[in-house]
């Protein structure tokens, strides 16, 4: 089991000490410019990966970084919510959907769903991508098992940047040009980040 108490402690007598001042702006308003929405895997560190500081992302993190289609519910809704709240309240500029390599969830679309009934609620979830697996049966014509990977976990970021657009509030921002979306696919491996290109429609290397 590991223990926390040391990392708490070096973080309050280093980093918080060495950014006092900025964590005091902070302490009673946050202004993100951007909200990323990833997946919960522990691989996966946003702050790292775009050299943030507290204050920069409105972070939301859930199993393949799915966002659910734009629906008004009286159940509880903890991405959408997020999502409207970092829109509507913190005024994003920026809305990245960050998608990586080697991906339980995408993975799991390919798995016969009996192996699944143990996870009910993530087989469930895992719904929200499940015209994934249609569309890259149909662009793959091998049975590349790495290039199926890769595929699959490309074609959830850019599906879940199609659910984002059924939101009225981004459709509209999008369209005033006041909100940017951007879909990301992030290499564990090898540190690289390849951005959608919508205009190619094809993922390239981002800052390469």
């Amino acid at each position: 089991m590991h223990g926390f108490e040391d990392d708490v402690k070096r973080f309050r007598e280093k980093d918080f000490e060495a950014n006092r001042e900025h964590f005091g702006k902070l302490g009673r308003k946050q202004n993100p410019h951007t909200l990323f929405i990833g997946c919960s895997d522990s691989r996966v560190v946003p702050s790292l990966i775009t050299q943030t500081m507290p204050g920069e992302l409105f972070i939301v993190r859930n199993i393949a970084n799915l966002v659910p289609m734009y629906r008004e519910s009286v159940e509880f809704l903890a991405t959408t919510s997020a999502i409207e709240y970092a829109v509507q309240i913190l005024n994003v500029k920026n809305i990245i959907v960050c998608g990586h390599s080697n991906c339980g969830g995408c993975a799991a679309l390919w798995e016969n769903p009996e192996n699944l009934s143990h996870i009910p609620h993530t087989r469930k979830w895992l719904e929200l991508a499940a015209s994934v697996k249609d569309k890259v049966t149909l662009t793959l014509k091998s049975a590349d098992h790495a290039a199926r990977e890769w595929l699959t976990e490309q074609f959830n970021v850019t599906e879940q940047l199609t659910h984002l657009m059924t939101y009225p509030y981004i459709r509209e921002k999008v369209e005033n040009k006041t909100l940017q979306l951007f879909g990301w696919h992030y290499m564990i491996h090898s540190g690289e980040i390849y951005q959608f290109n919508a205009e190619s429609g094809h993922f390239e290397l981002l800052g390469g």
